[in-house]
C-alpha cells in the first residue's frame, strides 16, 4: 500500500470506529494498485449493526477537504474526493450480510434472492483487506463461505450458463442480420457469462470486472484451448468477420458446457 493511500485509511479507520454501530471495515483490492491507475479508488466497506450518521452529518466527519461529496439514494454510499484520490465509503448492514450467507450455505430454496446479484459481494467479504474489527462477525462470515456446498455453485452455474447460451444465439442472430450493434452487445454478455461460468465450475466467487480475464486465466478446471481461443475472440475487432466470431464462440460454450 502506497504512503498516501494509507494515510487516507488510516484517517477514515479513526473517523469510522468512533462510531459504536461500526463492526468492520474492509479495504477493496482497488486500493493496492498506484494512485496514478486510472482504476485507483479507495474503497472501503463500512459493516454496521446499529444506526449511523445521517448523510450530511458524515460528510462533515470526513473533513473540509472533501470535494464532489454526493450519496445514493438509499444512504448506502458516499462518494467524494480528497485532493485527486476518489473516495467510496459504502455501507452494509451486518443482519442483511448475515441473511445473505445463510441463503447461500443453507436456505437453498430461496437462492433465487441472489442469482441476479451474483457472487461479487460475496467476493469482496471473503478477500479484502480487514482493516478493522470489532469482534468475529467477518471472521465467522469468511469461515461460513468456505462451506458453501455443491448446490448452491451449480445452481449459480445453471443460471449463468444459460444466460451464456442465450447470448451465443444473439451472436448467431446479429451475424444473420448484419447487424454489428447487436454483435457488440451480444459480444460483451458472452464475454461475461463466459468467465462467470468458469467461476462457477471452479467455486470461485466473481471479481471486479477489471479483474475477470486475469482470475478467469489463473482457473485451475479450463476447457482445453481455452486461453487462446478466448484471446482470439477478444483479440478479434473486426465486426466485418462476425460469422468467423460466432463459431469460436459457439466453440468456446460448448467447451464450457462439457466440463
Amino acid at each position: 500500500m502506497k504512503h498516501k493511500t494509507k494515510l487516507l485509511v488510516d484517517r477514515f479507520t479513526e473517523i469510522l470506529t468512533a462510531w459504536e454501530g461500526v463492526e468492520c471495515i474492509t479495504l477493496n483490492e482497488a486500493a493496492h494498485s498506484d494512485p496514478l491507475d486510472p482504476y485507483f479508488a479507495l474503497i472501503l466497506d463500512v459493516f454496521y449493526s446499529s444506526p449511523i450518521p445521517k448523510a450530511q452529518k458524515r460528510c462533515s466527519l470526513y473533513g473540509e477537504d472533501v470535494a464532489v461529496f454526493e450519496t445514493s439514494s438509499q444512504n448506502e454510499k458516499d462518494r467524494f474526493l480528497i485532493g485527486d484520490t476518489p473516495v467510496r465509503l459504502e455501507y452494509k448492514k451486518t443482519g442483511k450480510i448475515d441473511d445473505l450467507v445463510h441463503i447461500a450455505c443453507d436456505k437453498h430454496e430461496s437462492l433465487w434472492f441472489i442469482k441476479d446479484a451474483g457472487t461479487y459481494g460475496f467476493y469482496r467479504l471473503a478477500n479484502c483487506d480487514i482493516i478493522f474489527s470489532r469482534s468475529n462477525w467477518i471472521h465467522d462470515v469468511r469461515k461460513r463461505l468456505k462451506s458453501i456446498d455443491e448446490r448452491f455453485w451449480k445452481e449459480m452455474r445453471d443460471t449463468v450458463q444459460s444466460k451464456m447460451e442465450h447470448f451465443i444465439s444473439d451472436l448467431g442472430a446479429a451475424c444473420f442480420q448484419g447487424d454489428k450493434f447487436h454483435y457488440l452487445i451480444a459480444s460483451a454478455g458472452f464475454i461475461k457469462m463466459a468467465c462467470l461460468t468458469l467461476f462457477c465450475i471452479n467455486k470461485h466467487f466473481e471479481p471486479s470486472h477489471r479483474a475477470y480475464f486475469k482470475q478467469v486465466c489463473e482457473l485451475p478446471v479450463l476447457p482445453g484451448s481455452f486461453l487462446a481461443e478466448f484471446q482470439t475472440f477478444l483479440d478479434n475487432r473486426n465486426t466485418t468477420d462476425m460469422e468467423s466470431n460466432f463459431y469460436l464462440a459457439k466453440l468456446i460454450g460448448q467447451k464450457i458446457t462439457a466440463l
